[in-house]
This record gives structure tokens, sequence and C-alpha cells, in this order.
């Protein structure tokens, strides 16, 4: 199925043909559709302002917002193993996650039109994304990559040079930018980074919170359309919701986390002819089983504390309309 859809991307790059990706975490179930054919099975998306709906507006109503996430023991089951791999060196950052019931008097149509996000998806029936962290763009010749590491409530006394200057953050992140850095050598030149730690802020139905993020840039060669499925492939999972050493760290996520992600974690965007711009499908609710559930979690490092981890999974539990 992977070697499908790299070939169908390179194929459609070759010629100049756009069309949206929607690549699942364990690459079970990737999409790749020219836009037509997207939008012909209802799929909706925007992707850093390019969309193929127009705005709709929605009669404005007090949010109903209920979490009920996992227990702190059913979370703590899944820390204390990944823990015990880190301890035995198996990995520097494991990203583990758990999914949380929710209810919520939005549908998935008014989640996906009222968010403000760069990146939106609807997958109907299935999932609706409004991701802030890009993975990767290219154009022209140029990749870059931007890992999302590190999260704060803005409301909280110096909140930026708080995280910022927070030992676990500052481990995590530099963890991550070392892996995109590796990746992106694999299949480009002249990687570096060309800016660290800088802050963006979200804003949410609850409150605004404050994510740090990196840009990582490298040059691909000139025939980059024609193996722009294969360069995706060899990104593939993201680092900053996957971990290092990555390939360890992904058998860690699945005997740590209690089910399949799905398409949470995946990757999703839009090739337009010319140039590529993506997300990693974090803040992400699915139905699943008649359930409507969030995913949410955070990276686990050797200095990580159960009982913060557990609230940074619940704190990341929102909708960013406001």
């Amino acid at each position: 199925m992977s070697e499908y859809f790299a070939e169908k991307m390179n194929l459609l790059a070759a010629q100049h043909q756009p069309f949206l990706f929607v690549l699942d975490f364990g690459l079970k179930a990737p999409l790749v559709l020219e836009l037509s054919e997207a939008t012909a099975q209802g799929i909706l998306f925007d992707v850093n302002g390019h969309r193929n709906f127009e705005p709709v507006a929605f009669t404005e109503k007090a949010i109903q917002f209920r979490k009920h996430p996992v227990s702190y023991d059913t979370y703590r089951e899944g820390f204390d193993n990944v823990m015990q791999h880190i301890r035995h060196g198996n990995s520097f950052l494991t990203n583990l996650t758990f999914p949380t019931p929710v209810e919520t008097n939005l549908t998935f149509e008014e989640i996906f039109h009222r968010s403000s996000a760069r990146y939106k998806l609807l997958l109907p029936g299935k999932c609706v994304v409004f991701s802030p962290e890009i993975f990767v763009k290219i154009t022209d010749r140029k990749i870059a990559s931007y890992p999302m590491k590190g999260t704060i409530d803005a409301a909280i006394p110096h909140a930026a040079s708080q995280i910022l200057n927070d030992k676990k953050e500052t481990a995590e992140h530099n963890t991550i930018v070392d892996l995109i850095r590796n990746d992106l050598s694999m299949i480009a030149k002249n990687v570096h980074v060309s800016r660290f730690r800088y802050i963006d802020e979200v804003k949410t139905h609850e409150k605004t919170l404050l994510q740090v993020s990196s840009e990582i840039t490298g040059e691909l060669p000139s025939d980059y359309h024609s193996n722009i499925g294969n360069i995706m492939a060899a990104l593939l999972p993201a680092g900053s919701i996957s971990g290092a050493p990555k390939q360890k760290t992904v058998e860690i996520i699945r005997e740590s986390e209690i089910d399949e992600r799905g398409y949470y974690t995946g990757v999703f965007g839009i090739f337009d002819g010319q140039d590529l711009d993506s997300a990693v499908m974090i803040r992400y609710i699915a139905q699943e089983n008649g359930k409507t559930l969030f995913r949410s979690g955070g990276g686990i490092t050797v200095f990580s504390e159960a009982e913060k981890e557990y609230q940074e999974m619940i704190d990341k539990v929102y909708v960013p309309i406001y």
C-alpha cells in the first residue's frame, strides 16, 4: 500500500497534476486523489489558504464541549512502559497518545468551518482535523520542515520564557530537531536549522496556548517532482509525533498505546502542480464505533513527570473556536 501511494504521487507530480494526499500513521489506508476526486467524495480541505469550499456561515451558539479522558491509571500504565524503554536506552523520546471521548453540540462540519487553523481537513464520516503544525513545504527546490514541540498555557506568568527555559521541553525539542535534520539529510543537501525554537500563539474555545517550533531547510535535486512520493515516504512517520530513534520508538508506541492511531498523527496536504504544502494530523477528532474521540498526547523523555504529561494530554483537547 505504501508503495502504491508513493508511485501515484510520483506520477501525478511528474505530470504537474494537482492532488490531495492523506497518509495515515501506519500507511494502511493512504489516500492520493486528484482535487476533483476529493471534492466529489465530499472531502473538504484548507491547506494554508488553498481550499475547495466557500466559507459557510453558521448560527452562533454557545459551545458545549465536555472531555472524558482516560483514567490517570490507564495513562500511567503506558507512561511507565515508555519510561522503562527510555531508561534501557531503547528511545530518547517517545510520543505517547490516548483517545479522549468528548461530548459536543458541534457537528464535524461546524468544527471544520468555524475552527481557526492553518490546516484543516474533513473526511466525511471519519474525522475532522484542525492542525497548527506544518509537516513539510516544498517550494521550487527548497524543502522545509517545522517540528512543533512544547505547549504551555499563555496565561501562566512569563509563559514564553518559562517554556523556552524548561529543561525537559528543551531536551525534547532538541531531540526532534536533530531527528528531522537527519531525516531531511536522506533526501536533500545543505540541510540546516534556519529558525530555532520560535513561538506561535493558538487560541481555543477555552484559553490561549503558546507552542514552540523550529524550521529546518534543505535543497532537493532538480528532478524532485518525479520523486515526490518517495521523498514523503522517506520522511514518514513525522518525527514530532513518533520520536527517536524512529523505528524502535514506533514499536514502543504500538505496545504502549491502547489502540491504533489510524489517520491521527499521519500527514495530509496539497500538491498544487508545482509546490507542496502539508501538515501533521494533530488536533484531531474521529467518529469510531459510535463514539466521538479526540486524540492527543505529548513527548516523553527521561525528564518527564507522569502527572504533568497527563495534564498536557488533556489540555490539548480543544477546538480552536473563539
